[in-house]
């Protein structure tokens, strides 16, 4: 198999677009080499082929190893001299070694922080994403992210939280229907928000956003099977569910001013999912590092 193939591979493998990875690859690499060549490796580092280790500094979920080969791939290295080490999704300890390269080392340290700033967000996300996920485990609720990812980075970053064990909410805006309440002000109340959305577009899924309980039930009323209470307490989200039990089929999704302490609560009001924001916008990079391993050649 090719370079670029046995990249491709991997990336399918994992559920990643190549074209759209390579897009975020390539512009993250002509971020570091915009300026001119790399000074300070081109310098110090020879022409020889060395090895290196992405190493573990901290615990946490691994996620962004496709990505990281295809970095690789795009700097011109080899990603067949990587050897995969911990595959993405794992729990990995400080200290634990998850990817080996060898390759020319001043190319190599070209890319390594490219590399190291895909891995480090991405597991970072992943991180997070599995500490929600075991927060609410046994409850049969399912953690999905939202749509406040990083411009440029979405698939990848909801790639990051399947690796964590959560689920994915809409990809865009028009592979499934979200009526929130400025749609609702646009279109003059829920139900005919509701209406408009359906004719438009009735092979859609749609969901409706709820911040009170009686937007609750004019939506199931006027047909919404997929529910989400915004910003709601424990006790409004127990009334919701219950009502919602009069319908044959309705989901409901608890989204705003989740925490990770109260996760398993209000999972256990009943709901069917939680929608964390947080695990895109906010959740802190996985310190992983780049160390260089064996002898110096050529």
């Amino acid at each position: 198999m090719t370079r670029d193939g046995s990249v491709r591979a991997a990336l399918l493998a994992a559920g990643l677009d190549p074209a759209d990875t390579e897009r975020a690859v390539r512009c993250a690499l002509e971020e570091d080499f915009r300026y001119g060549p790399d000074v300070t490796s081109g310098a110090t580092a020879g022409t020889g082929a060395r090895a290196a280790e992405v190493v573990a500094r901290q615990p946490g979920v691994l996620a962004g190893v496709p990505v990281a080969l295809a970095v690789l791939s795009a700097a011109g290295l080899d990603p067949g001299a990587a050897e995969v080490l911990r595959a993405d999704g794992g729990r990995i300890r400080p200290g634990e070694k998850v990817l080996r390269v060898t390759a020319p080392l001043a190319a190599l340290l070209g890319a390594e922080r490219t590399m190291l700033n895909f891995m480090t967000r991405l597991s970072g996300i992943a991180t997070a994403t599995r500490a929600w996920v075991d927060a609410v485990a046994g409850t049969g609720a399912v953690v999905r992210d939202t749509r406040k990812t990083t411009p440029g980075l979405r698939q990848l970053e909801k790639y990051a939280v399947r690796c964590g064990g959560g689920a994915n909410h809409r990809m865009g805006l028009g592979d499934a229907a979200l009526i929130k309440d400025n749609h609702v002000a646009a279109a003059g109340g829920v139900a005919e928000a509701i209406r408009a959305v359906r004719a438009a577009a009735p092979d859609v899924p749609l969901e409706v956003e709820c911040d009170t309980l009686p937007q609750v039930r004019e939506s199931l009323e006027a047909g919404a099977r997929f529910i989400l209470l915004d910003n709601m307490d424990l006790a409004r989200m127990r009334s919701a569910v219950a009502l919602a039990r009069g319908y044959r089929g309705v989901r409901l999704e608890a989204s705003g001013g989740l925490r990770l302490e109260t996760a398993r609560a209000v999972a256990e009001t009943g709901v069917d999912f939680l929608a964390v924001g947080a695990l895109t916008h906010s959740s802190p990079a996985l310190d992983l590092a780049l160390d260089l391993a064996g002898p110096r050649r050529g």
